[in-house]
């Protein structure tokens, strides 16, 4: 479809809100008609051939009283789903009583096969009714929905001589048009939801070359499968589908490509259903595994209820949400934020070589990592393509998490076990609610030989083409020239200013604690021991250690050891025993820090760490000589008595492009500089003296 084409389609069905359901709806309530009444009439308008056909086949199979009736009426249809009402959208346009036409389009939608039934409770469309009834408005919109110069079908209307005279409206451009009303939608009413589950057309183009290209090679006659867990409209199966056909037809292969996916979104999983179910690509919408019936396309949330368990693909793509907390799948599970260590599942749990359990569960505020764990755990290891995972990100996935957490748990298991390929950085205001920049992971289980150890970065944040006008925040696009470019400098392989190419360990490095020791010394206050008396249930036993203090000398520069044996003398003359807490006391109340006093030692004769002074040193895997050797270089020479706490040491993994790819701001020349300044004066001669003169 042209764009010329495209604009007037969507101009009419936006005009449709304004002219029908203005003053009768609130404007929040738009979307909620507009976008079903679409997929209706799309769904709808495919039906209109067959009707007749279809009423005779099914009274000739009530009349044999045939149950099983779904897959002869499919056949009758041409596609996965029929409708066996007396009606249409269009005959149910001549009915101008309201509260008939309200019954005879009940009487419509239930007419619908099961899974279209399924697409219309997931719109909530029967609630709309009685609304678009009591408000009149129900005909206006069927009518609208039905004019004779607009098309909603996947294929074109073609004039008397065989001439298009309005082009078809594939799947995708259905889902651009389902996420441009969105966004103009919210837009009205102040909504941003726009662009949550919905990722521009070029982009989607880029990931299914990342995904295919570099292994077109490997390409056979064969069944292949792609899985989006955060499918949206379907728009990132449906290209990388006909991505993989398209190139396995070059190569003289002939291939079959099965789609799988999940959305959390009631309408998108409408509109997505509806659109797989049209293209034909899925005849069943329901498939076997073992004794389970399971939905090619699920419906609900991909992490806490995975709709597609224990199954395994060859391409895994997704634009997962960003910065969405997940707390509402920790709620499904039963569980409260401050469980989430018991959000127990395969996908986000693994087990190293010593059976140690490593969670890849990151904060609470972002999920979109767990995504990625979710097509880890999908990845095939008897084939020879073996699994393709490409996924969009934000940045903060590149670095988020401290070393041993969840989500730096998972790049050091992914970057370790070489699955990490490339990265590639991608220009900012690229999608339409967001202006930040994204990045796009390439994983696999089955690198290239020369790619083998290695991971590659690509600046492709210049490789892009501005839009004549915004569509939200998205302000450019990559084209086919674009998407060439950053596809051959990943197949390329090569080091240049846009590539960098570095050995996994490059990105690892040890959190470890340094440590310094504590050093006290006595220091008595009379307000401080009043406030202890008052506040503390055991400050007879202090009390009873100053008497001692007292009996030797009350001036005596004790060192905190010493103290700590007069405690002890004193609970012995009390007749009792020595707690933790007696020494705490003493510590909090007696004594003050004192960089020149001795080491505070242990019962076990070991020195006491001051917390105040302690310190997290991140040093790099490839750091000569490791920890040891970046002891005594970097922390010895200026702190001689620190020593690092074994059993703090942690392994992370993190990513920046902002160190390989910086690019320092040209400084002004001087000339510059002195020009401006010479203009200001100018400026500005003589308006100090008349300021001056005035007072």
């Amino acid at each position: 479809m042209e764009q010329t084409q495209y604009n007037q389609l969507f101009s009419f069905i936006w005009n449709i809100a304004t002219d029908v359901l203005v003053y009768a709806f609130e404007k929040g309530e738009y979307k909620k008609i507009i976008m079903p009444m679409m997929v209706l009439r799309r769904i709808d308008v495919l039906l209109e051939p067959t009707k007749e056909s279809l009423l005779a086949q099914k009274k000739m199979l009530d009349a044999h009283n045939i149950s099983n009736q779904d897959p002869i009426l499919f056949n009758t249809t041409g596609y996965p789903f029929y409708n066996s009402s007396l009606f249409t959208m269009k005959t149910l346009k001549s009915e101008t009583d309201p509260n008939r036409l309200k019954m005879n389009f009940i009487n419509y939608l239930n007419g619908f096969s099961k899974d279209v039934q399924d697409i219309l409770d997931k719109f909530h469309l029967r609630q709309m009714v009685d609304n678009l009834t009591e408000a009149e408005r129900l005909g206006s919109i069927i009518e609208k929905f039905t004019d004779e110069k607009i098309n909603l079908s996947n294929k074109p209307v073609l004039n008397d001589d065989g001439t298009v005279r309005l082009p078809a409206l594939d799947n995708h451009t259905m889902g651009t048009m389902f996420e441009e009303l969105l966004r103009k939608f919210n837009e009205e009413n102040n909504v941003t939801e726009a662009g949550e589950h919905f990722t521009p057309r070029d982009y989607v183009k880029l990931l299914a070359d990342l995904a295919v290209l570099p292994v077109s090679d490997k390409i056979k006659d064969n069944t292949y499968t792609v899985y989006d867990g955060a499918c949206g409209t379907g728009g990132i199966l449906t290209i990388a589908q006909d991505r993989i056909k398209e190139i396995a037809t070059q190569m003289g292969k002939n291939v079959k490509v099965l789609i799988y996916g999940q959305e959390l979104q009631p309408e998108t999983f409408a509109t997505c259903k509806a659109d797989l179910m049209i293209s034909g690509d899925i005849q069943s919408f329901q498939y076997a595994h073992g004794t389970e019936m399971r939905e090619y396309i699920a419906f609900d949330s991909t992490i806490s209820r995975d709709g597609h368990p224990g199954e395994s693909y060859d391409f895994c793509i997704s634009n997962p949400p960003f910065g969405t907390p997940w707390k509402e799948d920790l709620k499904k599970r039963g569980l409260a934020e401050s469980e989430k260590k018991q959000f127990t599942d395969s996908r986000f749990v693994v087990r190293d070589s010593e059976d140690n359990e490593i969670s890849f569960i990151p904060d609470i505020g972002d999920c979109q990592m767990m995504f990625l764990a979710n097509n880890l755990s999908r990845m095939k290891d008897s084939t020879e393509l073996g699994t393709r995972i490409v996924e969009v990100h934000n940045g903060s996935s590149l670095f988020t998490g401290d070393a041993g957490t969840g989500a730096s748990n998972l790049r050091k298991y992914i970057i370790e076990n070489d699955l990490l390929e490339a990265i590639v950085a991608m220009p900012e205001k690229d999608f339409y609610n967001t202006g930040i920049g994204t990045f796009i992971w390439v994983v696999t289980n089955r690198k290239e030989e020369r790619r083998r150890g290695f991971v590659q970065l690509i600046d492709a944040t210049e490789i892009k083409s501005p839009l004549r006008k915004n569509l939200g925040e998205k302000n450019c696009e990559t084209n086919e020239t674009d998407r060439q470019q950053i596809v051959k400098l990943l197949t390329d392989f090569a080091e240049t200013p846009q590539s960098k190419i570095f050995p996994n360990d490059e990105f690892g490095y040890w959190s470890v604690k340094v440590c310094r020791p504590l050093r006290l010394k006595f220091y008595y206050d009379e307000e401080r021991e009043a406030e202890m008396c008052r506040k503390e249930k055991d400050a007879a036993v202090c009390c009873e250690v100053m008497t001692f203090v007292k009996e030797y000398d009350n001036s005596a520069d004790y060192d905190f050891n010493e103290l700590r044996e007069l405690l002890y003398k004193a609970v012995k003359k009390m007749k009792s025993k020595p707690k933790k807490k007696h020494v705490d006391l003493l510590q909090k109340y007696y004594t003050i820090t004192c960089p020149d006093a001795n080491i505070v030692i242990d019962t076990n004769g070991n020195p006491v760490p001051d917390k105040a002074l302690e310190d997290t040193e991140i040093i790099p895997l490839r750091y000569e000589g490791g920890i040891d050797a970046f002891f005594q270089n970097e922390i010895v020479p200026y702190t001689p008595d620190a020593w690092i706490d074994t059993d703090s040491v942690q392994e992370g993994y993190e990513l920046s492009f902002t160190k390989y790819f910086y690019k320092p701001k040209a400084l002004r020349s001087i000339e510059d500089i002195t020009h401006d300044i010479r203009a200001i004066e100018e400026r500005t001669d003589g308006m100090l003296d008349d300021i001056l003169g005035k007072v």
